[in-house]
């Protein structure tokens, strides 16, 4: 899940709608509208985010009426990928730094 997570968050319009869906659920419409995108470019962006875990769609089954809302768990799952990365980083890096200053 975490490399689809990756292939849908590489393209910066689709990282926009995620920053955009932060502050509150919006409909495709709205979203659309607000970045100056015609309406099906943007479904076809919010489909990559949903196949991706990363939002959800609510409502009707009408595209026109249906709220879009980040899904917490994809991104959840994100962090903890990130959080296990940094931690081994983190760790290399105090032991080359205790290596570096070790007396000679």
């Amino acid at each position: 899940m975490i490399d689809a997570t990756f292939a849908a968050l590489a393209d910066p319009t689709r990282r926009e709608v995620v920053e955009r869906l932060r502050s509150e659920p919006q409909r495709a419409g709205a979203l659309a509208a607000a970045m100056g995108m015609r309406a099906p470019l943007m479904s076809r962006h919010l489909k990559v985010l949903r196949d991706a875990g990363l939002v959800r769609a609510e409502g009707a089954d009408d595209a026109r009426v249906r709220i879009y809302r980040l899904e917490p768990a994809a991104l959840a799952e994100l962090r903890a990928w990130l959080d296990e990365v940094e931690g081994y980083w983190g760790g290399q890096l105090a032991a080359f730094k205790a290596h570096a200053e070790r007396e000679p």
